[in-house]
């Protein structure tokens, strides 16, 4: 029994190169059961897409595998493949990016994060709610990694205000058995965040300036090994392990001997880490550049409907941002119910002299922050006006409910991408210093360059180009099961799905999709579903984008495991989360989730999209699909000839 242990462990230990070179020869019969074209194409995305979900290779190295399998095996050539991966919506993607990097190199996101604290209050539930309020604005325009890594701290700071510096213990010693398992898990796949917080975020990683906000937070190591690249497993391994002294600080004015209150302070402390990571994910389904399936929905439609120009930047923010504040206020009275203290009794009872005057300390605490950071600088200002600037372009270029300014040009020569480059490439030259006419005329003062607002350099460290890669891998896949005709082979083969009512079929694909994403990356999870919705619409004869928009944003949606995103095994890491408080909680969020897309897509995307009929260009792809076989026969038999 014992060796049999043994090599199960070995074989464990090595399972990752297992799944790379017996994968290959389980997918095999694909090719052979299959068409020729059709069947190669199929075995490179199920390849992919099992590479992708086990992560036998880096993400990002999976995505360029159509470079090399496609000229191979005969699907597409490589001066078709390439340029996949550097499309304008990849641009479009980058300039999002270097313009997140600017708003953290002058600490721009910081100083909004405490101003809306302020404004909403310092009482728990309200607290919730300015975190999960400033976490999903950031996340709009940073990464979901960088919004949780940057807030995790704030929230600290504050509940360390509230409850003095005494740890609840009592779920801790529960968790050390509940959890094993799960931290064996974690050690054992090693680098395992590093890959896919890139994957399921833009993946900016926290900066140098979030270390430097709280020398008094709890778990300094989580969010210096962020800061540093490390792997997210081993700042939770770190984080867990640490040993717990016997005995803890007294908190400030609460009697050990309550159990009320202790009970009242652990549940708090798992409502405001549990409400970050949450509303990142939520906020980053707000705007086309907040989240990689966003842009990879826009690469498909490129691909499959080139004639679809119906979502852009402006249509997707009307769609996303209502969806997005809904989530968040069901999100927050959920969590406020489960652990913020929120009940019909408890607005009724007297506030103890206690919790008022743990709240006057934590909203001390969020002005001295704010003294901290200053007056607001010349660049912040600058950082500020050029990303409003740069949100109020894409918006109204053209927001289909009016003429937006991409009418004043040449129809199909702009888009998203070149508003986006357009205003990033300020940020490399624009001063960060306040010009001064002085300068020119005092001859002694120093001939020194002025430093711009973003250096190259910087935005060279803070870009995960590896996203750029994957989302260009996504693109790849779409163009070769286009070209290959596998996308008319996975259409005949829902022919038996015809009979299926939309509205059925899409309650059926978003509970599908959101619980499948729980345990694959959001990334891999659309790139897979985006070819067969695409062919599933036209077998329904309803607009594409009533099945494919509500997956893009229900792949977002994974709150139930530690595993599920970046942002969520950030918090997990904390030390103050069980694995069956994210399952409570994340559980009914994803039923949430469910419940607000189908009522969206059916209700104000409607109009929005024109999802009530089957558009145009929906109509020529169905026809060039149709053809497709024709053309291919004939192009064989020029070719023998």
């Amino acid at each position: 029994m014992a060796a049999l242990v043994a090599v199960a462990k070995k074989l464990w230990s090595r399972r990752r190169l297992l799944v790379l070179l017996f994968t290959p020869l389980v997918l095999l019969p694909v090719v052979f059961t299959l068409p020729r074209k059709e069947g190669r194409c199929l075995f490179v995305i199920l390849l992919m897409a099992v590479y992708w979900c086990t992560e036998a290779l880096p993400l990002s190295v999976t995505a360029l595998l159509p470079i090399t399998l496609f000229p191979f095996l005969g699907i597409l050539r490589s001066s078709i493949v390439c340029p996949q991966y550097f499309l304008d919506t990849n641009f479009l993607f980058l300039s999002g990016l270097i313009m997140a990097s600017a708003i953290e190199e002058w600490n721009l996101h910081r100083r909004i994060a405490l101003k809306i604290l302020m404004l909403v209050g310092v009482k728990p539930a309200r607290l919730i709610l300015g975190m999960m309020l400033t976490t999903s604005f950031l996340s709009m325009w940073l990464s979901n990694t960088a919004s949780t890594a940057m807030m995790m701290p704030i929230a600290n700071a504050i509940l360390k205000s509230l409850f003095g510096q005494k740890e609840t213990r009592g779920d801790l010693n529960c968790e050390n058995e509940e959890t094993a398992g799960l931290r064996l898990e974690l050690t054992a796949q090693g680098q395992i965040y590093q890959g896919s917080a890139a994957v399921r975020t833009k993946g900016l990683y926290t900066v140098p300036t979030e270390v430097l906000f709280l020398a008094s937070i709890e778990e300094p190591q989580v969010v210096s090994s962020l800061a540093t690249g490390e792997g997210t497993s081993h700042a939770a391994i770190k984080a867990r392990s640490r040993d717990f002294p016997e005995e803890a600080e007294t908190a400030l004015g609460l009697p050990d001997s309550s159990k009320n209150e202790e009970e009242y302070r652990r549940k708090i402390w798992k409502g405001f880490l549990i409400s970050i990571p949450y509303s990142a994910s939520i906020g980053g389904t707000a705007t086309l550049t907040g989240t990689a399936p966003n842009l990879i929905l826009i690469g498909g439609l490129k691909s499959f409907f080139p004639r679809c120009d119906v979502v852009n930047f402006g249509s997707w923010f009307i769609f996303a941002f209502p969806l997005m504040l809904l989530f968040l206020l069901l999100g927050w009275l959920w969590i406020s119910f489960l652990y913020g203290g929120m009940t019909l009794r408890g607005w009724r009872k007297k506030r103890s002299a206690v919790h008022d005057d743990a709240e006057n300390r934590a909203r001390a605490l969020i002005r001295e922050e704010l003294k901290r950071l200053g007056p607001m600088k010349f660049a912040e200002q600058a950082v500020f006006t050029l990303f409003c600037i740069f949100a109020i372009l894409l918006f109204f270029r053209d927001p289909k409910f009016i003429p937006g300014w991409d009418s004043l040009f040449i129809p199909g020569f702009t888009s998203d991408a070149v508003t986006g480059v357009a205003i990033v490439t300020i940020l490399f030259f624009f001063p960060s210093q306040r010009p001064s006419l002085k300068w020119w005329y005092d001859l002694k003062a120093p001939n020194t360059e002025t430093e711009p607002l973003l250096t190259w350099k910087k935005a060279q460290d803070t870009i995960p180009w590896n996203i750029i890669l994957l989302l260009g891998g996504g693109f790849a896949m779409a163009k070769g099961c286009e070209q290959s005709g596998l996308s008319l082979w996975i259409s005949d083969q829902l022919h038996p799905l015809e009979s299926v009512p939309p509205a059925l079929a899409i309650l059926i694909l978003t509970t599908v999709i959101i619980f499948f994403t729980e345990f694959a990356s959001n990334t891999a999870t659309i790139i897979i579903f985006l070819p067969v919705l695409s062919e599933l619409s036209l077998r329904l004869r309803v607009n594409p984008l009533y099945l494919m928009i509500p997956a893009t944003v229900g792949s977002s949606y994974a709150f139930m495991l530690p595993v599920s995103t970046p942002p969520n095994s950030i918090a997990f890491a904390s030390g103050h989360l069980l694995v069956k408080d994210m399952v409570r909680a994340g559980f009914l969020m994803n039923l949430i989730g469910v419940l607000l897309l189908n009522v969206a897509i059916n209700t104000w995307a409607q109009a929005i999209f024109q999802l009530g009929t089957f558009p145009d260009w929906a109509h020529s792809h169905s026809a060039n699909s149709t053809a497709l076989p024709s053309t291919l026969v004939t192009n064989n038999t020029l070719r023998t000839l």
